[in-house]
Protein backbone atom coordinates (compact mmCIF):
# COMPACT_ATOMS: atom_id res chain seq x y z
CA UNK A 1 0.00 0.00 0.00
CA UNK A 2 1.29 3.34 -0.83
CA UNK A 3 1.61 5.90 1.29
CA UNK A 4 2.51 9.70 1.53
CA UNK A 5 2.79 10.94 5.01
CA UNK A 6 3.45 14.87 4.87
CA UNK A 7 4.50 16.96 8.06
CA UNK A 8 5.85 20.30 9.03
CA UNK A 9 3.02 22.26 8.10
CA UNK A 10 1.67 25.16 10.77
CA UNK A 11 1.71 29.07 11.10
CA UNK A 12 4.45 31.55 10.16
CA UNK A 13 4.27 35.14 9.96
CA UNK A 14 5.03 36.81 6.59
CA UNK A 15 8.42 36.62 5.61
CA UNK A 16 9.28 33.73 7.72
CA UNK A 17 10.27 30.05 6.70
CA UNK A 18 8.87 26.42 7.13
CA UNK A 19 10.20 23.22 6.24
CA UNK A 20 7.72 20.62 5.04
CA UNK A 21 8.42 16.51 4.67
CA UNK A 22 6.87 13.92 3.10
CA UNK A 23 7.75 10.31 3.91
CA UNK A 24 6.88 8.03 1.09
CA UNK A 25 6.51 3.66 1.48
CA UNK A 26 4.92 0.90 -0.70
CA UNK A 27 7.20 2.32 -3.47
CA UNK A 28 10.65 2.08 -4.83
CA UNK A 29 11.03 5.59 -3.75
CA UNK A 30 14.57 6.55 -6.39
CA UNK A 31 12.44 5.63 -9.21
CA UNK A 32 9.62 7.92 -8.56
CA UNK A 33 9.37 11.62 -9.78
CA UNK A 34 8.33 13.69 -6.62
CA UNK A 35 6.37 17.19 -6.46
CA UNK A 36 4.45 19.48 -4.29
CA UNK A 37 1.64 21.03 -5.35
CA UNK A 38 -1.01 23.43 -3.53
CA UNK A 39 -4.49 24.91 -3.24
CA UNK A 40 -5.42 27.67 -1.45
CA UNK A 41 -9.27 28.25 -0.37
CA UNK A 42 -11.50 28.66 -3.51
CA UNK A 43 -8.37 27.95 -5.75
CA UNK A 44 -7.51 24.94 -8.23
CA UNK A 45 -4.68 22.88 -6.91
CA UNK A 46 -1.11 24.11 -8.87
CA UNK A 47 2.11 22.37 -8.82
CA UNK A 48 4.68 24.26 -6.72
CA UNK A 49 8.09 22.24 -7.69
CA UNK A 50 9.32 19.05 -8.94
CA UNK A 51 11.82 16.82 -8.52
CA UNK A 52 12.48 14.18 -10.81
CA UNK A 53 14.55 10.95 -10.30
CA UNK A 54 17.83 11.89 -11.25
CA UNK A 55 17.27 15.28 -9.44
CA UNK A 56 16.38 17.66 -11.73
CA UNK A 57 14.36 20.41 -10.50
CA UNK A 58 11.60 22.65 -11.23
CA UNK A 59 9.19 25.34 -9.90
CA UNK A 60 6.74 27.50 -10.36
CA UNK A 61 7.04 31.25 -10.92
CA UNK A 62 5.56 32.46 -7.82
CA UNK A 63 8.24 30.36 -5.70
CA UNK A 64 11.32 30.63 -7.51
CA UNK A 65 14.19 31.98 -5.38
CA UNK A 66 11.88 31.01 -2.61
CA UNK A 67 11.35 27.24 -2.41
CA UNK A 68 13.72 24.54 -2.53
CA UNK A 69 12.83 21.03 -3.15
CA UNK A 70 15.47 18.10 -2.07
CA UNK A 71 14.82 14.14 -1.70
CA UNK A 72 16.01 12.07 0.27
CA UNK A 73 16.32 8.80 -1.04
CA UNK A 74 18.09 6.65 1.67
CA UNK A 75 15.16 8.06 3.70
CA UNK A 76 12.30 7.61 1.45
CA UNK A 77 11.70 11.71 1.85
CA UNK A 78 10.94 14.47 -0.02
CA UNK A 79 11.69 18.30 1.23
CA UNK A 80 10.15 21.27 0.79
CA UNK A 81 11.83 24.52 1.92
CA UNK A 82 9.58 27.33 2.35
CA UNK A 83 11.68 31.04 2.64
CA UNK A 84 9.97 34.43 2.70
CA UNK A 85 6.79 33.39 3.09
CA UNK A 86 3.79 35.80 2.04
CA UNK A 87 -0.28 35.69 2.65
CA UNK A 88 -0.45 34.35 -0.71
CA UNK A 89 1.85 31.18 0.14
CA UNK A 90 -1.39 30.23 2.55
CA UNK A 91 -2.64 26.81 1.27
CA UNK A 92 -2.97 23.35 1.74
CA UNK A 93 0.78 21.52 0.47
CA UNK A 94 0.36 18.30 -1.29
CA UNK A 95 3.14 15.72 -1.75
CA UNK A 96 2.48 13.73 -5.00
CA UNK A 97 4.53 11.00 -6.53
CA UNK A 98 4.46 9.69 -10.18
CA UNK A 99 6.01 6.74 -12.37
CA UNK A 100 4.61 5.80 -15.35
CA UNK A 101 0.53 5.91 -15.05
CA UNK A 102 1.21 5.85 -11.11
CA UNK A 103 0.06 8.69 -9.21
CA UNK A 104 0.06 8.79 -5.63
CA UNK A 105 -1.45 11.84 -3.49
CA UNK A 106 -0.74 12.60 0.37
CA UNK A 107 -3.34 13.75 2.62
CA UNK A 108 -2.20 17.60 2.30
CA UNK A 109 -0.43 19.52 5.21
CA UNK A 110 -1.63 23.44 6.14
CA UNK A 111 0.17 26.14 6.07
CA UNK A 112 -1.08 29.40 6.77
CA UNK A 113 0.98 32.77 6.62
CA UNK A 114 -0.43 35.50 8.78
CA UNK A 115 0.41 38.22 10.61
Amino acid sequence: QVQLVESGGGLVQPGGSLGLSCAASGIIFYLYDMAWYRQAPGKQRELVATITSVHYTNYADSVKGRFTISRDNAKNTVYLQMNSLNLEDTAVYYCNSRFGRENHWGQGTQVTVSS
